[in-house]
């Protein structure tokens, strides 16, 4: 029988034994709790159902352990046993007390069936669970034991591979030893004849890499020759750039200082003029307000010296101020003419 058969009986065992253990549990719970209602004052009719349940609770705490100690091969001593057989027999006492008062031997008897199948189930169970336990310390040593013999077979026969093995690379190592003897002459007669044909390349070579040096410096310094002389070019087109540029800003600040100083007299030839008798025209008028804003003369003078109004002057003020003209600015315009 293999492991797994065991392992799938005592699965079946355990199976089997706790439905009886549980469907037992039920019925003793629905057969002891009217009992305990009759025997138990009115206002405490809700503590029925407890004994039942507290003794059926210790026939699965013994059902539980002994299964567990029988897996493991051990004995539980007296007090397990004695836990057992007195929670049976409560169990039992509990199930045909009430039919036994009644003086009912039907009932007695129908009552029995659950605890005493509960009772032999356990008893049974753990017989079976011990059984099963011995029985796979059993099949475990002869499993070790096979074991061991087919390692024992395994390790002479892999002694003799060895030993075959060992004496076949002996055998292939003096075969090569042989073979390397002989590709070693083979290899040194072969490296001399390559060796007098490198020294042959090398010597070609070398002779050839001194020309291609040669060629390379010669190329080199004409290169060298030619960078030389564009730089030079190069350099000599950036002084005559450099000098047009020289030449071409102090020709610019020349004409813009003429412009200057050419304003300057215009605007302090207009500023010379006095106030003026008459309203000028507009163009000579803004031209005199141009004047007098750069000198920094107020509104009020700027007018005296154009004939025009102090708004009129105030609004070309503000023009020079900000080149956006403001909406309101044609209109009084319009107004100081």
């Amino acid at each position: 029988m293999s492991t797994d058969q065991i392992r799938s009986a005592e699965r079946s065992l355990s199976i089997g034994t706790w439905l009886i253990v549980y469907g037992a549990m039920l019925y003793s719970v629905l057969t002891v709790t009217p009992l305990m209602a009759a025997h138990t004052p009115a206002k405490w009719d809700w503590t029925s159902p407890i004994l039942p349940v507290v003794v059926d609770a210790a026939v699965v705490i013994v059902v539980r352990l002994d299964s567990a100690l029988a897996r493991l091969g051990g004995q539980s001593g007296r007090w397990p046993v004695a836990l057992r057989w007195m929670t049976g027999a409560m169990t039992l006492a509990l199930n045909v007390g009430d039919s036994a008062l009644r003086k009912d031997l039907v009932g007695v008897a129908v009552h029995a069936v659950s605890p005493l199948l509960l009772i032999v189930t356990a008893e049974t169970g753990l017989a079976y669970r011990r059984a099963i336990a011995a029985a796979v310390t059993a099949l475990r040593d002869q499993e070790r034991a096979e074991e061991q013999a087919r390692l024992r077979a395994v390790s002479e026969r892999e002694e003799a591979s060895a030993r075959r093995a060992r004496e076949e690379r002996e055998h292939q190592a003096r075969l090569a030893r042989e073979q390397r003897e002989h590709e070693a002459s083979l290899a040194r007669e072969q490296a001399e004849r390559e060796a007098a044909l490198r020294r042959e390349e090398r010597e070609r070579t070398e002779a050839r890499e001194r020309l291609e040096r040669e060629e390379r410096e010669r190329r080199q310094r004409e290169r060298e020759q030619q960078q030389r002389e564009r730089e030079q070019y190069e350099r000599q087109v950036a002084e005559r750039r450099e000098r047009e540029r020289r030449e071409q800003v102090e020709r610019e600040r020349r004409e813009r200082q003429q412009r200057e100083e050419r304003a300057e007299r215009e605007r302090a030839a207009l500023l010379a003029a006095g106030p003026a008798t008459e309203k000028f025209p507009e163009d000579r008028a803004r031209q005199t307000v141009q004047a007098a804003f750069d000198a920094g003369l107020a509104v009020r003078a700027a007018a005296e010296l154009t004939g025009w109004s102090v708004g009129w002057v105030s609004h070309r003020y503000q023009e020079l101020r900000n080149p956006t003209p403001t909406p309101a600015a044609p209109l009084l315009e319009g107004a100081s003419a």
